[in-house]
């Protein structure tokens, strides 16, 4: 199997062992000198509470930090019973947010693999999305890294990854083009040499196979 893709710097980097975090009060005050800055009164009744509110919410949307995506993957199964053709979950539901303007993006993703010598369970693939779009992200880094951690647990004979997703930088603000899509795939192995596999993959996600 091909290694996996190389990742570049920003999508191998660690956060910081020696940043500081600051504190719930602090991220609270931000907030409030956002609502300020807005042009509203962060004392009025309807808006005493939106400071804790957003913390907490940020605690959710941005709870990938926290998590290892290999991790996600790293109980596998050796029994495949001779198993090796393509394993694929389609139409994954996420949500992540953009790292220029921290507005959302939403979206699905479809995840195959070749089977090397092991499997892991289907969840897991789910679950190692959330890990990625829980993060403030770009597209592009998160289907590499997507695809590296399925590269570096499960040493497949190849991977593949699409994102397909609605970016409301692109909807709500700027340009203003609803309905754009913007899609994004990585493939290795045998889905990156083998144009007949990467065919029969899309054909899979578009349920034409």
């Amino acid at each position: 199997m091909d290694a996996p893709v190389k990742p570049t710097a920003k999508v191998a980097a660690k956060a910081n062992p020696s940043r500081v975090r600051p504190t719930r009060a602090e991220a609270e005050e931000a907030v409030k000198t956002l609502i300020g800055w807005a042009g509203d009164d962060p004392a009025r009744e309807g808006l005493l509470d939106t400071p804790g509110r957003v913390v907490r919410a940020y605690e959710e949307f941005f709870a990938g930090y926290r998590e290892d995506g290999a991790a996600a993957l790293e109980r596998t199964f050796e029994e495949v019973d001779g198993y090796d053709d393509i394993v694929l979950v389609r139409d994954i539901l996420f949500s992540s947010h953009c790292e220029h303007h921290m507005v959302p993006f939403v979206g699905k993703a479809h995840i195959a693999y070749l089977p090397g010598d092991r499997v892991v369970g289907l969840s897991k693939l789910g679950r190692i999305v959330d890990v990625f779009g829980r993060r403030l992200q770009t597209q592009e880094i998160m289907t590499a890294q997507i695809i590296n951690a399925i590269g570096e647990q499960l040493k497949p004979n190849g991977a593949a990854v699409m994102l397909e997703a609605e970016h409301l930088c692109m909807t709500i603000r700027g340009i203003h083009k609803h309905g754009a899509t913007t899609v994004t795939t990585q493939f290795t192995g045998v889905f990156r040499d083998d144009p007949a596999e990467q065919a029969r993959f899309l054909a899979l996600v578009r349920g034409s196979a």
